[in-house]
């Protein structure tokens, strides 16, 4: 199966004017000029007798293979996932510009039909893999320096060998696939397709929770429960897109014998389990001296007695309301890039000059943000839902670091290129955090920094603080489903059983948060996608503090992490920096960060 990845930020940014300046939009003719196009009509073409010839060539004899044949093996197949990877790139992104659109999501549907028909006759490649002999594949890897460069590719794959079906029923379940990607859509062009009525003006999603960061309290609580309201209408839909995926998962899982719901996960990330479990318990243990206490100073700021769920990320009674524009956007982030280092900014620039952001908000798009890396011998394409608050620059910041990475990995090729999640959100957290940097050396006045700080350890908060709530949702989640079928309002009690916990004694819920679950995309795309974030923020909060010392060299390691792609585990591609995953201090290092900027702003009360 090919999926284009869907790794959407809970962003809850933006403002409604229109002068924002002239927003740019994807042009996606370097994947394909038009769904006509007889280009697409060649590689499809080719993409179906490729897979057909390489099971000829290949299917119950790579046990019989040398070391150069297995290479060309796993070459052909490199360019079988380049191929079906473009495809699918260009019917997606075509897709989540507008998912009310019929013909779109019909395009891209049966383009993934077609290249699932297609590439069923793969999957014994990996089967096979995993029933080569260890010292096979040992000797296959000394006598061949090319082929032991896709070692990491084959660890991946092998890691799964414990959890491997028959080939009959893998190639059942990759069929199945594009069923389970339906409710995938469903869920999809339902978000895309509600409406919210506020004050009289009809919003989007990505409208009305823009609203939750207005500084006029009775715009957020109008929002906040028009919001709710929705969500209740539709709440059944929700719960059904809940109950379905993760039934499947559940039953997907039995079969395999996966221990946990998260194992998955884990081993698509190349992390190990304690390493995720110590990171969740550092943060949980956190709470009291980061969100808990920083709510309670937010609470006194803006003079109330208790928060409600609309404050959250209200701004500061001092902050202005100020509109920053697209050109004054791209300023900001490109001289925080090329200050950091000249490579940066030079990498950055084509995303702004060339078609390969989307930024505006447009009827039926998606919500939210992603950087698509398409395939390696393209780019990356960057969506955005901008609409001019400071959040949106750092969003901009975040999403424009995802490209910059997945253009310096592309040179690892297809199966190399792609990093795990867990490693995915590294460069775009720390292209964040020099954005926020060089805006804080900007602040003319005690009053700028402030909100500069507070704005930035709200975004750690929900970076680090609310992903992992929602990590432990979704792990109640899938482990309540496995008793049976659950209620919307079952469902709404999960969600509700993290949200005090996390956020603290500042807040009260209204009635209706307890729905709020039910429009977070990763629950339905990527099941426990959500830790990637806290993983990313506390790696970068460890790696700025070694950058923030003046260690040598240090851009240099830098960018070799970054080329690195997938190529590496995350043991070794921090080594260079001194810094160990598995060790439960590099978290509490991470952390320490928030708490510091927290300590700045309770100084300030002084």
């Amino acid at each position: 199966m090919f999926h284009l990845p869907f790794p959407l930020r809970d962003a809850n940014s933006g403002s409604g004017t229109k002068d924002l300046g002239n927003l740019p939009e994807w042009d996606l003719s370097d994947l394909y000029a038009n769904e006509g196009a007889p280009e697409l009509k060649r590689d499809l073409d080719w993409l179906e007798k490729a897979c057909a010839d390489f099971a000829t060539d290949y299917e119950g004899k790579l046990a019989d293979l040398d070391a150069a044949g297995l290479l060309d093996c796993v070459l052909r197949n490199e360019r079988i996932s380049a191929v079906a990877g473009r495809i699918m790139s260009f019917a997606g992104l075509r897709y989540y510009q507008r998912t009310t659109d019929s013909e779109r999501a019909k395009f891209m549907s049966d383009m993934q039909e077609k290249i699932t028909n297609f590439t069923t006759p793969l999957v014994f490649f990996t089967l096979e893999l995993n029933r080569l002999d260890d010292g096979t594949l040992d000797a296959h890897f000394t006598a061949n320096s090319d082929l032991a460069r896709y070692k990491p590719v084959f660890d991946r794959i092998r890691a799964m060998k414990p959890y491997q079906l028959s080939d009959e029923l893998e190639k059942f379940l990759h069929d199945l696939g594009v069923v389970g990607d339906a409710w995938e859509r469903l869920f999809d062009e339902t978000i895309a397709g509600l409406e919210f009525q506020v004050d009289d003006e009809v919003l989007n999603i990505e409208g009305t929770l823009n609203l939750l960061t207005e500084q006029d309290r009775s715009k957020r609580e109008a929002a906040a429960r028009e919001l709710a309201t929705v969500f209740a209408e539709n709440i059944k839909t929700f719960a059904r897109v809940h109950n379905t995926q993760a039934k499947e998962k559940e039953v997907l899982d039995r079969w395999r014998g996966m221990p946990t719901p998260q194992t998955g996960r884990h081993l698509s990330n190349d992390v190990e389990p304690e390493v995720v479990e110590a990171l969740r318990e550092a943060v949980v243990a956190a709470y009291p001296k980061l969100s808990h206490r920083y709510y309670e100073l937010k609470r006194k700021w803006l003079g109330l007695d208790v928060m409600q769920v609309w404050d959250r990320n209200a701004p500061l009674p001092m902050e202005d309301s100020r509109i920053v524009d697209w050109d004054q956007a791209e300023r900001t982030v490109m001289e925080a890039y090329s200050a950091f280092d000249s490579r940066m900014g030079e990498i950055a620039a084509p995303f702004f000059t060339k078609g390969w952001i989307d930024a505006g908000v447009k009827p039926g798009k998606a919500p939210g943000a992603f950087a698509h890396p398409t395939v390696t011998e393209v780019h990356p394409y960057v969506m955005l839902n901008y609409l001019g608050k400071p959040r949106d620059v750092m969003t901009l910041a975040h999403e424009l670091g995802h490209g910059v990475h997945q253009v310096l990995a592309a040179g690892q090729g297809e199966m190399l290129s792609s990093t795990p999640l867990t490693l995915a959100e590294t460069a775009s957290v720390f292209g964040e955090m020099l954005t926020f940097r060089k805006m804080l050396e900007k602040a003319e006045t005690p009053a700028q920094r402030k909100v500069l700080l507070a704005g930035k350890v709200e975004d750690m908060i929900n970076t680090v603080v609310r992903q992992i709530a929602f990590y432990d949702f979704e792990c109640k989640l899938h482990e309540a489903r496995r008793g049976g079928e659950l209620t919307p309002d079952d469902i709404n009690a999960l969600w509700m059983s993290v949200q005090a916990e996390s956020l603290g004694p500042a807040f009260e819920f209204m009635d209706g948060y307890e729905t709020f679950w039910a429009y977070i995309p990763h629950f339905v795309h990527s099941p426990f996608y959500v830790y990637a974030y806290a993983f990313g923020d506390g790696l970068v909060n460890a790696l700025y503090s070694v950058y923030a010392e003046g260690a040598d060299g240090f851009e240099d390691k830098y960018f070799e992490m970054l080329k690195a792609g997938g190529s590496k585990h995350h043991k070794e591609l921090l080594a260079p920096f001194g810094l160990d995953a598995s060790d439960p201090r590099f978290w509490d290092m991470g952390l320490s960060m928030i708490s510091g900027f927290i300590d700045e702003l309770e100084a300030m009360e002084d």
